[in-house]
């Protein structure tokens, strides 16, 4: 006997017995009908192929929890704080905010007589010789009733908000401004007194919008004073607001950047955990050649001539998986019409081929070929992929059993055309 195949099936029992489970694996169905043929208790447990996975358990690895740390702290490294803007340094004086009860209005929608109209002039005559003398407050109310008696004048609304500005109360001349708007929307005098109104407020952009379309309407030297204060406020504040949402959509980037790659280390780390768990769990099952048999043994089960001992149609010598060796009735002659042995040792009307009666062509009463090189069987990839095809094995493990049924078989594609090719490499020489 080879004694490191020996070696080899020595091994497979004690795995066997540390893990029963071992032969819970669906190709090794005929290795556990066999042993339960000779008496063995199996652990029912190992039957469940289901429950066997269960005791394959991987427990997280010290190096799977540093990886998925790193990750972590590789992503959380990149956070940036808020982005908090600083303050624009503008040139210019500002004033505060008037917050006084609104001025009195007029009602634009009622009818003015001549009467009114001219009164209303006089009105505003008087407010002119007031400022003049500087009498703002006096002109404030001279303008006022000249306002009540005319109503629909834009002129009127643009005057007083031009005191306002004088007084230095940009809301009160930013409500008159609007009202000389509203009578007129191409009101020059409007525009400008709200333009030199935002800007005392520090609304820098509004106010060189309002001072432009002044200009347009009609342009004053003024107006032009006031815009090359206004202006330079205005690009330092363009941009500083440009920097700023360059500042922001950077940030945006890298968080969706940082969001990529947490999603990638995650999925990455997911993905090496699994294979992880995969390879611990294929190092802990049996492993081996096709056909399910565990340990790799590249030549099966050792040579044991006979068969396994004490079997009644006992697996073969050095073949992998193991085949009846010795079976009652043995193998018929041929697939072609055969019929299957009798317990005498062959089928009516013909002897086994090559064979003695009781066994396999080729081979002595009860045992196994003594000629047969198994490695041919191992070898070829038919009969290999055939014994992993239950339903192939449950024919042959059915044969076994009681050689008569083989006539039942005959007809199945499947496995006739195996039995056939099996006989042939146990068959004796011609």
């Amino acid at each position: 006997m080879d004694e490191a195949k020996l070696n080899q099936l020595k091994d497979f029992v004690e795995q066997c017995k540390a893990d029963p489970c071992v032969l819970s694996d669906p190709s090794l169905s005929f290795f556990r009908d066999y042993l339960e043929s000779l008496g063995a208790s199996i652990p029912a447990h190992s039957h469940s192929h289901g429950d066997s996975k269960s005791s394959y358990v991987v427990e997280e690895s010290d190096d799977d929890m540093a990886d998925a740390e790193a990750a972590q702290v590789h992503v959380e490294e990149e956070e940036e704080d808020e982005i908090i803007e600083s303050d624009v340094e503008l040139e210019g004086d500002t004033v505060e905010p008037d917050n006084e009860p609104p001025q009195k209005m007029g009602d634009a929608s009622v009818e003015v007589s001549d009467e009114n109209r001219e009164a209303s002039q006089a009105a505003k005559s008087k407010a002119v010789e007031a400022i003049s003398e500087g009498n703002l407050e006096e002109a404030i109310e001279h303008l006022t009733e000249a306002i009540l008696l005319n109503p629909t004048s834009a002129i009127m609304y643009g005057t007083r908000a031009s005191v306002y500005i004088k007084m230095k109360k940009p809301n009160a001349a930013i409500r008159d401004a609007n009202a000389a708007l509203e009578i007129n929307p191409d009101s020059a005098k409007g525009y400008k007194s709200r333009g030199i109104a935002r800007a005392m407020l520090g609304q820098w952009e509004e106010a060189a919008k309002d001072l432009h379309l002044a200009s347009k309407l009609d342009y004053d030297e003024e107006i032009s004073a006031v815009l090359k204060k206004v202006e330079p406020n205005v690009h330092r504040i363009e941009e500083h607001r440009r920097k700023y949402d360059r500042l922001r959509k950077e940030r945006e980037d890298k968080r969706i950047e940082r969001e990529r790659l947490r999603r990638r280390a995650e999925a990455q780390a997911a993905y090496d955990k699994a294979k992880k768990q995969e390879q611990s769990s294929s190092s802990r099952r049996p492993g081996g050649m096709p056909g399910g048999f565990p340990g790799g043994m590249p030549g099966g089960f050792p040579g044991m001539p006979g068969g396994f001992p004490g079997m009644p149609g006992g697996f073969p010598a050095g073949m992998g998986g193991g085949f009846p060796g010795g079976m009652p009735g043995g193998f018929p002659a041929g697939m072609g019409g055969g019929s299957p042995g009798g317990a005498s040792g062959g089928p009516p009307g013909g002897a086994p081929r090559g064979g003695a009666p009781g066994g396999f062509p080729g081979s002595t009463p009860g045992g196994v070929p003594g000629n047969v090189d198994f490695s041919k069987i191992l070898n070829d990839p038919e009969l290999m992929s055939a014994f992993s095809d239950p339903e192939v094995m449950a024919a042959l493990q059915d044969v076994m059993k009681n050689p008569a049924n083989l006539a039942k078989h005959q007809a199945n594609p499947k496995v006739a055309p195996i039995i056939e090719k099996m006989m042939s490499k146990f068959g004796g020489p011609k």
